[in-house]
């Protein structure tokens, strides 16, 4: 390891310590449109990232090649052995305060109930931003800022709120739980005030949190297929809600 690459291992460990792992430029793009405060950005290749950015992004093409430290390719392994393609990964400062869910929201809060898969948090998280949501709660175990989450959400945690919580403090505004059992989604008028809750794509939501609905709403499905995807399953209710609210992105 030459003198350059020691200095950059000192700074990447000295900016680690409650940071988010931004992996590949796409995940460094959105994080940097949303206003996350960078702590460093390392590439194997500054020239190639700056046309990359020319063709995808140039509003943050300047910064990534102003600021990044450019180092070789086996040293970018060593650090993120499975990292992206592109060759750039970046450091962040997480947000200490967390999501904004004030009663009079104009858009929807996602509950995702205990949930399992990293890569389906993630994608959630990316839907949600597109759709402009309030924010995205989890309960359970799972970490929502998990380096693996924030790579499937494409660094998206910074456009939308993303936080665990306690399932006994949730925040105020009527439950809509999906639900097998529940009215056809299709029919139903989802307010800009409501919080969607998703179980697990196993278990479903737990019988408590059942208990506690406002609403029970069901996505259609074929008869012998097991469920949906959770991300689709977001997805599709998200939708539902776009086709009525003002609010919704256009």
């Amino acid at each position: 390891m030459n003198a350059h690459e020691m200095e950059t291992l000192a700074l990447w460990r000295a900016a680690s310590p409650g940071a988010v792992l931004l992996d590949g430029f796409h995940a460094v793009k959105h994080a940097l449109r949303f206003g996350a405060e960078i702590r460093v950005v390392l590439t194997t290749d500054r020239a190639a990232v700056r046309a990359l950015a020319d063709e995808l992004a140039a509003d943050v093409g300047g910064y990534i090649e102003e600021t990044a430290r450019e180092v070789s390719v086996p040293f970018l392994r060593e650090l993120i052995p499975r990292g992206g393609p592109t060759g750039v990964v970046a450091l962040a400062r997480r947000p200490e305060a967390g999501p904004s869910c004030e009663p009079a929201r104009t858009a929807p809060i996602v509950l995702l109930e205990n949930p399992r898969n990293l890569g389906n948090v993630g994608a959630v998280v990316r839907l949600a931003a597109g759709f402009g949501v309030a924010a995205v709660l989890t309960t359970g175990d799972l970490d929502p800022w998990h380096p693996n989450v924030v790579r499937g959400s494409a660094g998206l945690h910074f456009a939308t709120g993303v936080a665990r919580v306690d399932p006994d403090a949730l925040p105020t505004g009527p439950l809509f739980v999906l639900d097998p059992e529940g009215v056809d989604l299709r029919a139903t008028e989802i307010p800009d005030d409501a919080i969607l809750a998703f179980g697990t794509e196993r278990h479903g939501v737990s019988a408590a949190l059942r208990g506690r609905a406002d609403r029970r709403v069901a996505i259609p499905m074929r008869p012998r297929v097991s469920s949906y995807n959770l991300a689709t399953s977001v997805g599709m209710t998200l939708f539902r809600w776009s086709e009525t609210s003002a609010n919704a992105p256009t």
